[in-house]
């Protein structure tokens, strides 16, 4: 009972860092156009981060985000000590990826952890990868960037040709009021996919501890509780990820944070009707470099771009490795 009180303290802990890590990703295009300050700007998204649990719950009736974290390990190779050992990998990769000012993705590490710690316990048994569940979040790793990309960079076309004639003025003003919209748009996806996660590492916990007989039988307290911790790390921002979200990828105006941040959104609903965990960091990133691309391919700064990649192509073997050699520990002392 206790190692699973510890699990809920860290899973917590995690989706409050994931909240303050993720924060950039919801506010970044926003703060950048001065459409928000800051602070007004992370209120803004911790609401909506909070307010996708009654999407998830009463509109879509599902929580397939989580579902699908939950089995990525069949049930028979899960164990309290795995599900430790990865979340604590998660959070450490987490913690220096936000120091650095990485936009990495939290979904991935997490993923990352639990599969290393499984493997590890297994004693290096790849077979207790549930390969169907997993390999559909590895595509959208390539997948969720582009779909973002392109569908920004439609959007951006399509708007610059219906408001070709438009008074400059009048038109900036309009996009000011729609990045409000298309922020809080984000900020739905970006809670439902993110807070989902955590949701069902609790539950799969559950399951393993003998205190629920089935993931989805998860009583509603559970994702109450991590969306709220998802809203509450939102508030606490993010401020290094938000430099590099916002302005060194390529400058963005409220009619371009309108078009990304939309983009955004829909790949995020569209991968959480899959019920594929996907990052918004990565969802989002591709996004603003495709209204950067509608200007010219040099108003993207490749060289982040680029280091930012190698990021994402490492994090899932990075935190893996990390959650492996934390197993290999608690197996040690335990």
């Amino acid at each position: 009972m206790a190692l699973l009180v510890i699990i809920f303290i860290l899973a917590f802990v995690f989706d409050f860092i994931n909240g303050f890590h993720d924060a950039a990703n919801s506010i970044a295009t926003i703060v950048s156009t001065k459409v928000l300050t800051p602070f007004q700007a992370v209120i803004w998204a911790a609401i909506f981060n909070f307010a996708a649990f009654f999407v998830a719950k009463y509109v879509i009736h599902e929580f397939k985000v989580g579902n699908s974290i939950a089995n990525s390990i069949f049930e028979q190779y899960i164990t309290l000590k795995v599900i430790l050992s990865g979340l604590i990998a998660a959070i450490s990769w987490n913690l220096l990826t936000w120091w650095y000012g990485i936009p990495s993705s939290s979904s991935h590490t997490l993923i990352g952890g639990f599969i290393g710690a499984a493997v590890m316990n297994a004693g290096g048994d790849y077979h207790v990868i549930n390969f169907a569940k997993v390999m559909p979040t590895v595509y959208f790793i390539v997948l969720a960037p582009f779909i973002g990309m392109a569908v920004s960079f439609v959007i951006t076309i399509l708007i610059l040709n219906i408001c070709r004639r438009a008074n400059p003025f009048r038109a900036e003003s309009w996009f000011k009021r729609l990045q409000l919209v298309s922020s809080a748009a984000l900020s739905l996806g970006h809670g439902s996919n993110d807070a989902q996660k955590v949701m069902g590492i609790l539950a799969v916990s559950m399951v393993a501890s003998g205190h629920l007989d089935n993931i989805r039988n998860v009583p509603d307290w559970i994702p109450l509780c991590c969306f709220t911790a998802i809203a509450a790390g939102t508030m606490s921002g993010g401020w290094k990820i938000v430099k590099t979200m916002g302005t060194r990828i390529t400058k963005v105006t409220p009619l371009e944070g309108v078009s990304a941040e939309t983009a955004g959104a829909f790949t995020l609903f569209l991968t959480e009707h899959l019920g594929i965990p996907v990052s918004t960091t990565h969802t989002l990133t591709g996004s603003i470099i495709g209204v950067g691309a509608v200007k010219r391919l040099s108003a993207v700064r490749w060289g982040v771009t680029v280091s930012l990649l190698w990021a994402w192509i490492l994090t899932i073997p990075i935190s893996a490795l990390l959650a492996a050699g934390i197993m290999f520990i608690v197996n040690l002392v335990s």
